[in-house]
């Protein structure tokens, strides 16, 4: 799973998320740090509120949390989505030694992006594409 740290950065260079069954996010700022949720048709699911979109805990009556808005929470996207996201820009992905690198096109130049897991190399390269400054290591 992508890094809690690398996931807030993405969603602060302006990753785009629409959320969908399956997704899985956290909740910020409201002691919920740890808790890993998932968009689920029968648990949480996303609905269309003026001017924005909620995401809902549906079935929650024991929660105090019945709603909250997509803004309010962070984007766990998995290694196929970064990927994805990745699209054309995506060269390859290397196992090396502590870890691993994924090779991607960006602004033109073949540049090397490493971490110790996948997803978070993979993360790496998409905020680099998304314009926010190079941090070459998680």
């Amino acid at each position: 799973m992508i890094s809690v740290d690398l996931a807030r950065r993405l969603r602060d260079a302006g990753l785009h998320w629409e959320p969908s069954d399956g997704d899985r996010f956290f909740i910020p700022d409201r002691d919920l740090d740890d808790e890993v949720f998932s968009v689920s048709k029968m648990t949480i699911g996303v609905r269309d509120v003026p001017g924005a979109r909620e995401i809902a805990f549906n079935g929650a009556a024991e929660w105090a949390l019945d709603a909250i808005m997509k803004r309010e929470v962070v984007w766990l996207p998995t290694e196929t989505q970064l990927r994805d996201l990745l699209g054309e820009r995506f060269i390859g992905l290397i196992a090396e030694p502590g870890g691993f690198r994924c090779e991607a096109q960006i602004d033109g130049r073949q540049l090397s992006f490493s971490s110790e897991t996948a997803p978070d190399a993979y993360g790496l390269a998409l905020l680099a594409g998304l314009g926010a400054p190079f941090g070459g290591s998680v």
